[in-house]
């Protein structure tokens, strides 16, 4: 084996695994590119991303540039002399960087491509009910997410994941993914098959806020899993009222009561011990839900402190 020599381009704690595991491998990682800093918080101070922290804790030379087309960026970047680069969670690059390499540029994504292609591949995954997903490291070119596939590997989805669990496993499972594709190609033995054609791809859109709102004239089984597709981030919300006020509330866990009978949209609580709203074949069970002013907390914590009075319904 030939230990490459390495440049890593991510962001956010998704990516650190992979490069973490870059860096105790047999190759080496010659340097690390991250998002500039950005102020956040009510102070509004500079944060780095996770990836710069790992970078600046464990000494690795960072770049930070604002533009990946800037020529004092291309220069540092062409001088490290790179035999490949590795893509984890980052924004879109140009083909002047991703294809500066030998080996060119591989990214780690995920989903079990063709499949979910996209910003939010594990969000998309459990709110459409699959019960397996997985990752895959590709080769980039222009199109993106269709480069050719190295290596994939899976994972069940289970009836109680949500996108937090399948987040933290993925990340894990992402990073041995890329350990053994970084010695494939290290062996000089990479295989690179094209992604195959398929009528019934699902897509992976970024989410926005309104995406996340729940659609009750549904069965019940499907808005169980917007929500945990959607928890903890960005939260699926849903608006409720009664005579005298409206309000926004979050959902976070849910379980189901199947029955019939019932009205999409209706509201019941005991104010005690449950929160049910109903679906088109039954009532999703509220486990933990969070309303404007407060913390996320079970729903039998948030009733011992605040009522639900009045005939609510789903605005």
């Amino acid at each position: 084996m030939n230990p490459l020599k390495i440049v890593f381009l991510g962001t956010p704690d998704f990516a650190v695994e992979s490069l973490k595991a870059i860096h105790n491998s047999v190759h080496q990682v010659v340097g690390v590119v991250a998002m500039p800093d950005k102020r956040m918080g009510r102070g509004r101070t500079l944060q780095g991303s996770a990836v710069k922290n790992y970078a600046v804790e464990n000494d690795l030379f960072l770049m930070q540039p604002e533009k990946l087309k800037n020529p004092d960026f291309i220069t540092e970047l062409k001088a490290l002399n790179a035999d490949l680069f590795v893509v984890v969670a980052f924004r879109m690059l140009p083909e002047m960087v991703w294809n500066m390499p030998p080996h060119g540029t591989v990214n780690v994504h995920g989903s079990l491509l063709p499949q979910y292609r996209g910003a939010a591949p594990i969000n998309w995954a459990i709110i459409n009910g699959d019960t397996e997903t997985g990752v895959t490291v590709f080769k980039l070119k222009h199109e993106i997410d269709t480069g050719d596939i190295l290596l994939r590997k899976s994972i069940p989805i289970k009836p109680d994941d949500d996108a937090e669990s399948i987040h933290d496993k993925l990340m894990v499972l992402g990073a041995d993914a890329l350990t053994e594709s970084l010695d494939k190609i290290a062996n000089g033995n990479p295989e690179y098959l094209p992604q195959l054609a398929d009528v019934n791809l699902k897509s992976a859109p970024k989410i926005f806020k309104d995406t996340c709102q729940i659609n009750w004239n549904q069965e019940v089984d499907a808005i169980r899993n917007f929500i945990r597709g959607l928890s903890p981030y960005p939260a699926s919300w849903t608006e409720i009222k009664n005579n005298d006020k409206q309000l926004t509330i979050k959902t976070y866990k849910a379980s189901l009561e199947l029955d019939s009978n019932t009205t999409p949209g209706n509201v019941i609580t005991d104010n005690k011990t449950f929160f049910k709203i109903s679906g088109t074949n039954g009532w999703v069970n509220i486990l933990e839900i969070q309303i404007p002013g407060k913390k996320k907390m079970g729903v039998q914590d948030l009733l011992r402190g605040f009522s639900f009075e009045g005939d609510w319904t789903v605005v």
